[in-house]
């Protein structure tokens, strides 16, 4: 595969899990970091990142926005649900396992 393929077929598959996410409004953003270490936050923060590095000047608020597809604080706000007791003990008790520490 050339470089130009791979990153477009990278972004591809990038794009299908941020709609994936979108429409998984059910699925707290602890949960994914119980399990898989990294959330829809993460996402974020490597978007930031990455266009940071291109030269491209994006916020953290900007970068929620592309990967929750509307302001954070309305994605909050129409489906963050309270933490639960245990969910917030496997948090953590994985905290070495994270994309990122400061959660």
């Amino acid at each position: 595969m050339d470089d130009q393929t791979r990153l477009e077929v990278e972004a591809a598959a990038f794009r299908g899990l941020v709609a994936h996410l979108r429409r998984r409004t059910d699925v707290q953003n602890i949960d994914l970091m119980n399990l898989s270490g990294f959330c829809r936050n993460c996402l974020s923060k490597w978007l930031m990142a990455a266009a940071k590095e291109r030269g491209v000047d994006m916020d953290y608020d900007q970068a929620r926005e592309e990967v929750y597809g509307m302001p954070y604080s309305e994605w909050k706000a129409n489906y963050q649900a309270p933490a639960s007791g245990e969910q917030l003990a496997a948090f953590k008790a994985g905290v070495d396992l994270h994309a990122f520490k400061d959660h």
